[in-house]
């Protein structure tokens, strides 16, 4: 049987708002339980008496990170496994293994339980990855993409006002609420079980969502998959005469203007095996989108993610820390400046951290609803990209030197580091996720390359803590804890040096062209427009 020509009815590439809202349940949850500890963890680890003062910096670390590196270890095994058995059951699977942590490390009275709890929850959360390429795999249309990749830092950030106001708030609630939680009861003999309980209440909620309401996003384990989705190709383009000559085979428009109109399409001829169940595989493994899924330009963007993580967890780990840490007087005057002499930190209480904590989120809410696509639009993804990774090292430079303001100073100061900081984190992370997925070869390999990604980003967060509170450790002992900060500024400037090497080159086959002039578009012709491909179905065993 031949079938010659058909004409494709088009799929619903409207934003899918209901599964995004669904996909953002689920990824709340997370955040609010991984950064709950946040401002807890000091004291947690020195209330298990391991190690001196300066040694809980260092153990606060490795508490915290040891999530960052069983996820490490296992994220690319379940960016893999979701591209065999789907994204929604190993999504899920993540969400069980954190609230599970969550538990363990609230039920824990020693150093080694609660880094148990940290280390199983990594093993089994492989999230970061599946829910980058669920958004991928949920948005149809270019245009749609700013608004996709922005949701789910967007939800991050709401995140991260929830857990450390949480964690900072119901920490130890039978010393800080006493005529609610009894001095005797379970929650004076594990101090820090509540927060634990409330954030694991929110995992199950979002389980339970998911599980009923989300949909599979996995092309090949669609309902009514359809193989008319590999092989299309434009039949009209509205161009001008000279239009041919005006287009910029150098220049990809759609990262220049994050998702405009201007971008054509020119698909390659494609050949594919489909079976009798509407799946389809590539014709052959030495197909590009299968023999080179990790090219140089992928490869050096999931470099570039994996510096990024670094010195960003690197910053969240050591600000609560500098925040709660013992404030020395003696250079709380701008008298006397000496650059290299901060021996200690601001001397705030936890609770005062959970809150700037949670005001820290509010800011990151309107850098990235106000702020992100007011930037993205004028400058584009790429210019954003170079810009925010050139200017990160100011970020952690600029934070120690707090304890040389006076008090009346010090919220001010605080709240304009962390909003220099918002804008630059904000804008990065979610343009070099979509650097990522253009840079993929093929929508079959992206749960790979994001699994691939996610590992890096888990391994830099794994190391960024321990070394970290080694660092501030030794500026402790040196009366310097600046020394830290000036050491994760230093990994951002690699980052700086390091785009040199991370091409900027367009995947596939697109040109981009220049705009009708209003004259001349109101004087084209409306045309139905539609997308016809030629199906040519093939029996295999005859053949």
């Amino acid at each position: 049987m031949r079938l010659t020509q058909a004409s494709r009815t088009y799929c619903d590439d409207s934003f899918p708002t209901a599964q995004f809202l669904l996909l953002a349940l689920v990824r709340v949850a997370e955040p609010i339980a991984l950064t709950s500890i946040f401002p807890y963890a000091w004291p947690l680890v020195k209330s298990f008496h391991i190690g001196d003062r300066s040694d809980a910096s260092f153990y606060t670390g490795v508490l915290i990170s040891a999530f960052a590196l069983s996820e490490a270890l296992t994220g690319f095994f379940w960016g893999s496994l979701s591209d065999r058995i789907g994204r929604k059951p190993v999504l899920l699977t993540g969400c069980v293994g954190t609230m599970l942590s969550l538990l363990i490390v609230g039920f824990s009275t020693n150093f080694w339980v609660a880094l148990l709890g940290r280390v199983v929850g990594g093993v089994l959360n492989g999230n970061i990855g599946v829910i980058q390429t669920m958004v991928g795999e949920l948005v149809k249309r270019p245009e749609h993409e700013p608004k996709a990749y922005s949701v789910m830092p967007f939800v991050w950030s709401i995140g991260t006002i929830i857990g450390p106001a949480v964690g900072g708030t119901f920490a130890n609630p039978s010393k800080h609420f006493p005529s609610v939680f009894s001095k005797h009861g379970i929650f004076a003999h594990f101090p820090y079980l509540l927060p634990n309980l409330i954030c694991a209440a929110f995992l199950l909620f979002s389980i339970l969502s998911g599980y009923f309401l989300l949909q599979e996003t996995h092309p090949d384990l669609q309902p009514r998959a359809s193989l008319f989705v590999y092989n299309e190709e434009t039949d009209h383009t509205p161009l001008i005469t000279a239009a041919g000559a005006s287009a910029d085979p150098d220049v990809d428009l759609r990262t220049e203007s994050y998702g405009t109109f201007n971008e054509v399409n020119l698909h390659e001829e494609e050949h594919w095996y489909v079976n009798a169940d509407g799946t389809s595989t590539p014709a052959s493994p030495n197909e590009k989108s299968c023999s080179r899924a990790f090219t140089w330009q992928v490869s050096m963007l999931v470099l570039a993610l994996g510096i990024f993580t670094y010195h960003s967890m690197a910053y969240d780990h050591l600000l609560p820390i500098f925040l709660q840490d013992q404030r020395i007087s003696e250079i709380s005057s701008l008298n006397g400046f000496n650059p290299f002499h901060i021996p200690g930190g601001l001397g705030l209480t936890t609770e005062v951290v959970g809150l700037i904590m949670s005001v820290n989120g509010l800011i990151a809410l309107f850098v990235q609803g106000i702020i992100f696509p007011i930037l993205t639009d004028w400058l584009g993804v790429w210019s954003i990209f170079v810009l925010v990774t050139i200017l990160h090292p100011i970020a952690h430079a600029i934070v120690p030197y707090l304890v040389l303001l006076p008090e009346t100073l010090v919220y001010p100061g605080i709240y304009t580091c962390l909003t220099i900081r918002n804008i630059l984190h904000i804008l990065a992370y979610p343009v070099i996720l979509i650097l990522l997925k253009q840079a993929s070869p093929a929508p079959s390999v992206l749960g790979k390359i994001n699994g691939l990604a996610a590992s890096m980003a888990a391994a830099c967060r794994t190391i960024s803590p321990p070394i970290a509170g080694i660092l501030y450790g030794i500026g402790t002992n040196i009366g310097f804890t600046g020394l830290a900060w000036w050491g994760s500024a230093f990994v951002a400037i690699l980052g700086s040096l390091q785009l040199w090497f991370v091409p900027r080159e367009k995947n596939g086959n697109a040109t981009t062209v220049r705009s009708l002039a209003p004259c001349l578009a109101k004087a084209q012709p409306e045309r139905d427009q539609k997308e016809v491909v030629r199906v040519e179905v093939v029996d295999l065993e005859r053949a």
